[in-house]
């Protein structure tokens, strides 16, 4: 079977959780199978790999004028699409390199659908509403649609209630492990809580930075390790006004071998946030033996089960005793991480790749 990949991600994202998801979506892939991928983006992306795979690349500004090599992109893309041989249409994204509508498309589609954030928080995250109507449109068009959650296909079927016989749910998973965890890489020297990843609105980190300024009243050794962008300054007046400076550690990127460091000495990964499509996170701190604390919304509880600590992320007064108590019971961070460990092996990508060949094996038989 052939599959044609629309590369939008590439465009958006060099690395990230869609970027990941391809990528070990397309090397699982049969070796009978043949994956397409357009692009428009360098060579040196993280892109997948697969003893078949052949790459329509694009390459932006070749050749002058750029406004024309720009305007004959989308020619390039449409060619490859339209003419191309395949059985099976599976775009990274919700819009497509070919600049068209996905109704254009002439052979089966299937979408994934990764959360419904822009729709429940579209004044935060999608103010004009673009995003949601590219979304609109390409579920419309699909003939199969993956969800990444159970709660993903809930939020998407509230809205699109006609497409429940079109969805399918397959869970991501990680390729992190507690193997990585060993190296020389720097970690903080005092007992720390782990964040790790955006801060929009809806990850609720500030309650995070409130908790802590509860907990270190009681508990003055402890500090959290923040992974992802430089504080906004409204952040750092939040810091200042909880007098949290000394108790805070903050690396802007970490590559995997380091995280799964961060992860393993940690005393847990706190994940406070307001809504998921999944929630890779957790999932690594399970693989990289920490305990998890997490809010109990969204998908989160899908992914942890009763293997973390799972608390209602609007509670200040409730994240603060957990990381107290936690940081006081070594015997119960034990047991979680024991039970995280077992519930980590549920998820595996070559679980996910499989569930994906049925999609694709159904829709291209119809």
């Amino acid at each position: 079977m052939r599959i044609l990949y629309d590369g939008q991600i590439y465009a958006i994202q060099f690395a990230g959780g869609v970027n990941r998801y391809f990528a070990n979506l397309i090397s699982r892939l049969p070796e009978d199978y043949t994956p397409l991928l357009t692009t428009c983006q360098n060579r040196e992306v993280n892109y997948p790999t697969h003893p078949n795979l052949k790459v329509f690349f694009y390459k932006r500004f070749g050749f002058r004028p750029g406004r024309l090599s720009y305007w004959l992109e989308k020619y390039y893309f449409r060619s490859v699409t339209n003419f191309g041989r395949y059985e099976v249409f599976h775009p990274t994204y919700y819009s497509l390199l070919t600049q068209q509508n996905f109704d254009t498309v002439k052979r089966p589609i299937v979408v994934t659908v990764y959360d419904m954030i822009h729709e429940l928080f579209a004044k935060q995250t999608d103010p004009d509403g673009h995003q949601i109507e590219e979304k609109r449109q390409a579920v419309l068009a699909a003939q199969a649609i993956i969800c990444i959650s159970e709660n993903t296909k809930k939020d998407l079927l509230e809205r699109y209630p006609a497409l429940e016989d079109r969805v399918t749910v397959t869970y991501l998973a990680t390729d992190m492990n507690v193997s990585l965890a060993y190296g020389t890489e720097a970690v903080p020297t005092r007992p720390y809580y782990l964040y790790v990843g955006s801060r929009y609105n809806y990850k609720n980190f500030d309650r995070i930075l409130m908790a802590l300024a509860k907990a270190i009243s009681i508990r003055p050794e402890l500090m959290l390790c923040v992974v992802g962008p430089a504080f906004n300054d409204e952040e750092k007046q939040l810091v200042a006004t909880l007098n949290l400076a000394h108790a805070i550690e903050h690396y802007n990127y970490a590559d995997d071998r380091h995280l799964a460091k961060l992860y393993r000495c940690s005393l847990a990964l706190v994940y406070p946030s307001l809504y998921e499509g999944f929630g890779i996170p957790p999932l690594e701190a399970m693989s990289c033996r920490t305990a998890v604390v997490a809010s109990n919304c969204s998908s989160i509880p899908e992914v942890v089960g009763d293997a973390g600590i799972l608390f209602g992320p609007n509670s200040i007064t409730d994240l603060a005793d957990i990381l107290i108590d936690l940081s006081e019971n070594p015997t119960k961070r034990d047991e979680l991480i024991a039970k995280g460990e077992k519930r980590a092996t549920m998820f595996s990508w070559e679980k996910t790749a499989a569930q994906t060949l049925a999609v694709y094996q159904a829709i291209s038989n119809k």
